[in-house]
């Protein structure tokens, strides 16, 4: 039965646009703490930020990122971290005015903010809402006081649901996240804890298998022996429960860890995956610009006080700008697009690539179960092969 959903899910019809669009990230590297799993650019500092030093420097860079790539519509803007939430929404207002006078933002455009869920950040919403956030994004992560604490958040579930609830009553979208497979987790808890956080869901939200990143806290503990966490078969049942019980409330899974109703889907994460077109700004960005030079992977400097001065002298904080290869801009296709339970159209692979995908190894990936191919062409991994999918990708990369 559990197979069967997810199969069903993962059949979910949602035909991409021939265009994936056009999108702008904004990175907002501070944060009150450092989560002891998180490998994200974000930097505790003690002092105050100068937020109108750091206004002056996004409306730099978005003006450098114009002149590279003019004439775009915006579909989507994201204000990641880090937490954005700490931002006075008169630096988001400052942000969003810049990024409309630099390029045509679209009237429908999405626009997205990170927020974690702490009383004093909540508060905020309503001058969020008033700024042009349309859709916000909540670091819930757990709906267990206990399990909040390992994870180093610093808000509880009753202020986590205060939060997700102010949030439905403000914006038109929300999205909230959790992390599940954490250390001591049993599947029928995680079941518990996932179908009370669904009475709360809008039309998206956000199921993170904890994996464990160089450089942490977390991989520091559990090389010292001290962070115990589920067996790969646990692993496997963690992501089985979470498909079925999501699918059942009509969010089927859109992409490995995002469930959404349909046309609830995140619209920015969809340029990502859809391989579009995107400005990054901000400390530590990434960008992926089309210009007369190709496709310029571009990546900021990632020190926050750093690029600040880089952009101050230079006008902008690139310490990357180089164009991709075609086997490189193929290789990168697929690995965004197979997340997808869309799939990749191996037609739009050749034209990025300009290289077939081999049809045997196709074929070798079908029968054993791990890809499956629709009625249009498109090549999508299946429910089996979904756990797998980096190797998977490899394989079809290979």
């Amino acid at each position: 039965m559990i197979r069967s959903v997810i199969a069903d899910a993962a059949r979910a019809d949602r035909t991409p646009p021939a265009d994936p669009g056009f999108g702008v990230y904004v990175h907002w590297p501070f944060c009150l703490s450092k989560c002891p799993y998180c490998d994200f650019n974000s930097h505790v500092r003690g002092a105050a930020i100068d937020e109108s030093r750091y206004l002056a420097a996004f409306k730099a860079e978005i003006a450098h990122r114009a002149g590279l790539a003019p004439r775009r519509t915006v579909r989507s803007v994201f204000f990641g971290g880090g937490t954005p939430s700490l931002m006075r929404p008169e630096t988001v207002q400052g942000i969003i005015d810049a990024i409309a006078s630099a390029w045509r933002l679209d009237k429908d455009a999405e626009i997205t903010l990170e927020a974690n869920p702490t009383s004093v950040e909540a508060e905020r919403f309503l001058g969020y809402r008033s700024a042009g956030v349309n859709r916000l994004s909540i670091g819930v992560q757990a709906l267990n006081d206990f399990d909040l604490k390992a994870l180093g958040r610093k808000h509880t579930v009753v202020e986590a649901l205060a939060a997700v609830r102010l949030a439905a009553s403000l914006f038109p979208r929300f999205t909230f996240d959790l992390i599940y497979g954490r250390p001591g987790q049993s599947e029928a808890g995680w079941r518990r804890e996932l179908a009370e956080a669904l009475n709360y869901v809008g039309d998206h939200i956000s199921l993170y298998q904890l994996t464990i990143e160089p450089d942490t806290m977390f991989e520091r503990l559990r090389d010292a022996g001290k962070l115990e966490l589920p067996d790969e078969e646990l692993g496997l049942a963690f992501f089985q429960a979470t498909r079925e019980l999501t699918y059942a409330r009509g969010l089927p899974a859109y992409e490995v860890s995002n469930h959404a109703r349909p046309g609830g889907e995140s619209r920015h994460n969809l340029i990502y995956w859809r391989y579009g077109e995107y400005a990054g700004v901000g400390p530590g960005a990434h960008g992926r610009l089309l210009t007369s030079k190709g496709r310029l992977a571009q990546e900021t400097e990632r020190h926050p006080e750093m690029w600040l001065t880089q952009v101050e002298t230079e006008g902008h904080g690139l310490v990357e700008s180089a164009p991709l290869s075609r086997e490189e801009q193929g290789d990168e296709f697929l690995l965004m697009g197979l997340r997808l339970s869309e799939g990749v159209d191996p037609r739009t692979f050749e034209k990025v690539s300009g290289r077939l995908i081999d049809p045997e190894r196709i074929r070798s990936l079908v029968e054993d179960g791990f890809l499956e191919l629709d009625e249009r062409g498109r090549i999508r991994v299946t429910a089996m092969g979904a756990p797998l999918l980096d190797t998977v990708v490899a394989d079809v990369a290979a």
